[in-house]
């Protein structure tokens, strides 16, 4: 999840809370999605508006100081395989935030390595307030980057209008209880209180990301929704998009010392670097399986690695 600046990542507390198996109702009644998507609303709520001058605000002020490189690294950012093992180690065995404890922060212990083994499949769904033409971009930049993390990561994923497995939610402040309703019918088992962590997104949250594990498999994902403000303007919401998503596939926390990276709260990339397609493509080769120890998967990555920089025979 980018907070501050754009997300949060809670894919190992819904992972665990779908896995438990411990279903409640919200506390809340949710209201169901219309059976026809009305047509967009003519203009934004007064709270909409000024959560987008707000967002706008924080880009500006991002940009002014350098922030939110779209160039993915230089001569300036430098990194070794030792930095690349290090970070890979804390951005895929640990978490951001508790399992099944919303915005509490995580214990710092290392868990078990989670990604998917099906097919990724990205579907997009937008609030009624989203307008026509801010659905195209974003199409558009969810199709390319999946394209992108297909490339990265030599795993199946690709975007499809209906039968996703993973799901891109754009909403709009107004469009909350249209997104909840929507939630309940992609993930009817969810519990309430990673509901809640939707319900109750403080305007610091800018976008997140739940990932589901399979039943009786708890390190290998089957399902994940992601929610992205469309209050943001478009690098931001682009922004939201490169990290979400790759958190979504399994690279769940952030790291200080990861650099060039997304994976990092100091925002000095908006978009997935170099660095972060190399932690992808790790991630996702076929000797690191769900469910691995940090000390088990270390032989494995230093294998793979030495195996990259030999090249081909």
């Amino acid at each position: 999840m980018r907070q501050a600046r754009t997300g949060l990542a809670l894919c190992g507390a819904a992972l665990l809370a779908l896995a438990a198996c411990e279903i409640s109702a919200p506390p809340d009644p949710v209201p169901r999605p219309p059976a026809t998507r009305p047509d967009p609303a003519p203009g934004p709520s007064a709270e909409s508006a000024a959560l987008a001058a707000h967002y706008a605000a924080v880009e500006r002020g991002l940009l002014d100081r350098g922030l939110l490189r779209r160039d993915g690294g230089g001569p300036d950012t430098p990194w070794t395989d030792t930095d690349l093992l290090r970070n890979f180690e804390r951005i895929v065995f640990f978490d951001e935030y508790a399992p099944g404890a919303g915005f509490r922060a995580a214990s710092g212990r290392a868990g078990g390595l989670r990604k998917w083994t099906a097919p990724v499949r990205f579907e997009l769904g937008f609030g009624p307030s989203v307008p026509q033409a801010q659905r195209a971009e974003d199409r558009a930049t969810v199709t390319d980057y999946a394209g992108r993390l297909a490339r990265a990561t030599l795993h199946p994923i690709s975007t499809v209008a209906r039968g996703g497995n993973f799901h891109v939610l754009i909403m709009g402040e107004a469009d909350r209880p249209y997104g909840l309703a929507r939630i309940r019918q992609i993930a009817p088992a969810i519990d309430a209180a990673t509901l809640g962590i939707f319900r109750d997104m403080p305007r610091s949250i800018h976008c997140l990301v739940v990932a589901f594990s399979q039943k009786g498999n708890p390190h290998s994902y089957d399902r994940a929704i992601a929610w992205i403000r469309a209050e943001h303007p478009p690098l931001s919401r682009a922004s939201c998009i490169h990290e979400e998503l790759a958190q979504g596939l399994g690279l769940a926390n952030d790291s200080p010392r990861a650099r060039p990276s997304i994976f990092n709260d100091d925002d000095e990339f908006a978009l997935l670097t170099a660095h972060d397609e190399a932690l992808l493509r790790l991630l996702y080769h076929p000797d690191l399986t769900p469910g691995m120890t940090p000390d088990e998967a270390r032989p494995i990555l230093r294998r793979v690695l030495h195996e990259w920089r030999a090249g081909p025979v």
